[in-house]
């Protein structure tokens, strides 16, 4: 087996109907997820196995699109129950055969999605009324009981043998690669000493320690597994019935996206891609018609494209450095789609989803391994939600141009319906510890628009540039970003995108750009006698003991 692998392109679409991985059952307000893996279709064909329900990235697209699906098309769903198909095993966690053969930026970018979908989980559970429950019906280690600590209860089947484990130091020389240790210590509390002694011990802990130190919230005998599991799923689905009662109605079908390929790379109805060399350009379109209740709707249906293109150009495009943010449209037309969608969220849970749906998708942006300018450019519409664009976007160059047209707008939005992974929303972080600069924009929009000038003075903007400037101001910034270190500007953006206050969400991510991007090109995980990269083999691996 080659150690490293010139993978195809991934697509991150998928449907009930084309699972391999998963059944997916519904049973009134209850829906079943049962990881069911079959070994011999990993997303690399004939390259390894997924031996004891061990996942690749595959797999979790396939989890992705049922989270998403369950929040859209089945509203009457309050609780989601994540348990293993085969007996005596939840999950083995990520494939070790697929990660050892990955080449490094896979590894990160595998981590970065699976740690988004299981954040997907967590966001149900808090804005959908749709609470995840782990049934743990055997051993769960590695990513697998990172999967049961996304979910709000954790219950392990108590049979003698069945046990939790976060097996990655003693055994992988890595760490857990799904926010595991994060999660132990500011989710569910845990003591930093015990999770010291559980992240060491690579057996785990069995059902009785694993409910002591809180590992678990609880645990059933195999003869009482079913009814215990059974009943804890109707009291949470009981608890969202309570806490989410405008849930109600038939659920919207999220059809497959329509994409083209093009000469320059592919086309969405309303986003486009066009690759040039390490520079991409993302183009935007604002809304052609008026809000409808349904996926075809702007507000969904450009996000939902928005967020595909993103994870295209995330893991299939390596080489490109440089994202360039380009709209094009009506601002009236955004603010309108803008204004029904908020209007509506009280009383209508589709609405309430479309909105959660978008902020999503903006810190999918957020966390975007590549340096992203926008450019405001005459008859773009960069207004409210499509303004956060412009406000995630690591530099913003606007256009000075005759008449004053060129402008933004910014709306009530953007003071904080769109939430960052730090609980902040873009504008507060643009203007760290300076609220009346913040208040100055939005009383700034309320007036109307905010021509290029004025943008500036605000400090919306990272330059105004006339027609003398703009081409060359903005073609030398991408030359100069384009030809420095790749590393070391993910780290600067990584740091400079995200000050302020720290949330669980936001330490997951920060840790893993840290420690999996150094600990995965340490020789003593990835080293010809690296841990990872003889696991499985009969000899043992070969520590350098030096700490640095």
């Amino acid at each position: 087996m080659a150690k490293y692998f010139d993978y195809p392109p991934v697509d991150f679409e998928s449907h009930p109907s084309r699972y391999k991985h998963w059944d997916l059952s519904i049973d009134g307000d209850v829906a079943t997820l049962a990881m069911h893996i079959k070994e011999d279709q990993p997303l690399w064909e004939g390259q390894y196995e997924l031996k004891l329900n061990s996942y690749d990235l595959g797999v979790d697209v396939e989890l992705n699109d049922a989270v998403c699906r369950l929040r859209f098309e089945h509203p009457e769903v309050r609780a989601v129950v994540v348990t293993g198909a085969y007996d005596k095993v939840f999950c083995a966690g990520a494939n070790i055969r697929m990660l050892g053969m990955a080449p490094h930026a896979f590894k990160v970018n595998f981590c970065k999605f699976t740690n988004e979908t299981r954040v997907g989980m967590e966001d149900a559970t808090q804005n959908s009324g749709q609470m995840y429950i782990a049934a743990l019906n055997g051993t769960a280690s590695g990513g697998g009981y990172e999967l049961a600590l996304a979910c709000e209860r954790i219950y392990l089947i108590d049979d003698g043998n069945a046990a939790v484990s976060l097996p990655e130091v003693p055994l992988l020389g890595v760490l857990p690669g799904t926010g595991g240790l994060t999660r132990l210590t500011d989710k569910r509390k845990i003591r930093r000493d015990m999770s010291d002694v559980f992240c060491t011990k690579a057996e785990g802990f069995r059902a009785r320690d694993a409910k002591k130190y809180d590992f678990i919230d609880d645990s059933f005998p195999r003869s009482q597994w079913d009814d215990g599991v059974a009943a804890m799923a109707r009291k949470a689905a009981d608890d969202m019935a309570a806490k989410f009662p405008n849930r109600k109605g038939p659920g919207v079908a999220l059809p497959a996206l329509e994409r083209t390929v093009t000469e320059a790379g592919w086309a969405y109805r309303y986003a486009t891609v066009e690759i040039d060399g390490r520079v991409a350009t993302l183009h935007f379109r604002g809304p052609d018609a008026n809000p409808v209740r349904g996926a075809d709707t702007w507000s969904l249906r450009a996000f939902r494209e928005l967020e595909d293109a993103l994870l295209r150009l995330r893991v299939n495009h390596l080489d490109v450095g440089v994202v360039l943010l380009k709209t094009h449209g009506s601002i009236d037309a955004v603010l309108a789609h803008d204004s029904h969608v908020q209007s509506q969220r009280g009383s209508d849970w589709f609405w309430e989803e479309v909105h959660h749906h978008q902020a999503k998708v903006l810190r999918k942006l957020d966390n975007m391994a590549k340096s992203v300018f926008a450019l405001i450019e005459e008859g773009s519409c960069f207004a409210g939600s499509v303004l956060e664009l412009a406000l995630s976007a690591d530099r913003s160059y606007i256009f000075i141009d005759d008449d004053g047209e060129n402008a933004v707008r910014v709306t009530p939005v953007n003071g904080g319906a769109f939430p960052m992974a730090s609980g902040m929303h873009r504008l507060d972080a643009r203007f760290l510890g300076n609220p009346d600069a913040v208040q100055a924009c939005l009383s700034a929009g309320a007036d109307g628009l905010i021509d290029a000038e004025a943008a500036d003075d605000l400090g919306l903007v990272t330059a105004a540039l006339d027609d003398i400037d703009y081409e060359d101001e903005v073609r030398i910034a991408v030359e100069e970003r384009v030809s420095l270190s790749p590393d070391a500007l993910t780290g600067m953006e990584q740091n400079l995108r995200f000050g302020g206050a720290e949330s669980c969400e936001t330490k997951i991510y920060g840790r893993l750009s840290a420690w999996q991007n150094w600990i995965f090109q340490r020789p003593n995980a990835v080293g010809d006698r690296g841990a990872l990269t003889l696991y499985g083999h009969p000899e043992r691996p070969v520590f350098d003991y030096k700490r640095t």
